[in-house]
């Protein structure tokens, strides 16, 4: 099929996960890591609600605030996350109208409603799978953007802050200037308090951690060491060259399975390119 008559239809997910409002914000958590995924649907009953993301838990249970002001997600409900009221198409909605509503709404899917019931959803990750992605011609050069950088001694309060203002992924970056990871909203949403505590995700950091205050409880384990960049990043980093063709990046990916690529000329940061970057292309 031509990809400019592809729909919905063509390419949407299912089944479609489903939470209730009601449920824990722990267990669409433990649902999403469980798939694979990225969002759940919020249904009452047969009426769908609302939708959790990734990024509406990584952005507000990752509270940089005081240990005893949050709860655990385990006693938050997901109608308190979710956003509601979602955009919906159906069936035969054209592909290149949701990767539009995609850019002008700044969502990440669009459930399908086929007669009143939901029987799929359309996700960034669909679309980029499609022949209107795959299609694409010219160089990483040509839709790349600045990126947005942040130490990796930062705190997690000024990642989330600017993560926030910006709308953006930061390349975390070591004093020397080199590379030393990336931050998305998976890895504020799925980052592990008691593991980082404990030490066990400071193991593969090849970097002295700098040295804070810390207050030592009765059993001898740190009770208050300051989260930063270099606990929640990932790492390694994944590159590609400015003048790399298009479908390079979006095959190294799909490869990697990742959504941005770090922009590398002449071992110099010059910029990412994101899915969200390619899905503009797309929408023109």
């Amino acid at each position: 099929m031509p990809a400019g008559i592809l729909t919905a239809g063509d390419v949407m997910s299912a089944p479609v996960y489903v939470v209730s409002p009601g449920d824990t914000v722990a267990y669409a958590r433990n649902l999403m890591v469980r798939h694979k995924i990225s969002r759940v649907i919020v249904m009452d009953g047969a009426k769908l609600v609302g939708i959790l993301t990734k990024k509406d838990i990584g952005y507000r249970l990752q509270n940089p605030g005081a240990a005893w002001r949050r709860r655990p997600p385990d006693k938050i409900p997901v109608a308190e996350y979710a956003t509601p009221n979602p955009v919906v198409a159906t069936p035969v909605t054209p592909l290149k109208g949701i990767a539009g509503t995609f850019v002008s709404k700044n969502i990440s899917c669009v459930p399908i409603s086929d007669h009143g019931a939901v029987t799929g959803i359309v996700t960034k990750s669909d679309l980029m799978k499609s022949a209107l992605v795959t299609g694409l011609t010219g160089t990483v050069r040509d839709v790349m953007e600045d990126a947005v950088t942040i130490n990796r001694w930062h705190s997690l309060a000024h990642v989330i802050a600017l993560m926030k203002e910006r709308d953006q992924k930061l390349v975390v970056t070591n004093n020397d200037g080199s590379l030393a990871g990336i931050i998305t909203e998976t890895n504020l949403a799925f980052h592990d308090e008691n593991k980082r505590r404990s030490g066990e995700l400071l193991e593969d950091i090849p970097v002295k951690r700098q040295e804070y205050p810390v207050i030592v409880g009765g059993t001898g384990v740190p009770e208050k060491i300051p989260v930063t960049a270099g606990d929640v990043m990932k790492r390694p980093v994944i590159t590609i060259g400015p003048d790399s063709p298009l479908p390079t990046a979006i095959a190294l990916m799909q490869k990697e399975q990742v959504n941005n690529l770090v922009v590398v000329e002449d071992d110099t940061l010059v910029g990412i390119i994101k899915r969200d970057d390619i899905i503009k292309e797309v929408a023109k």
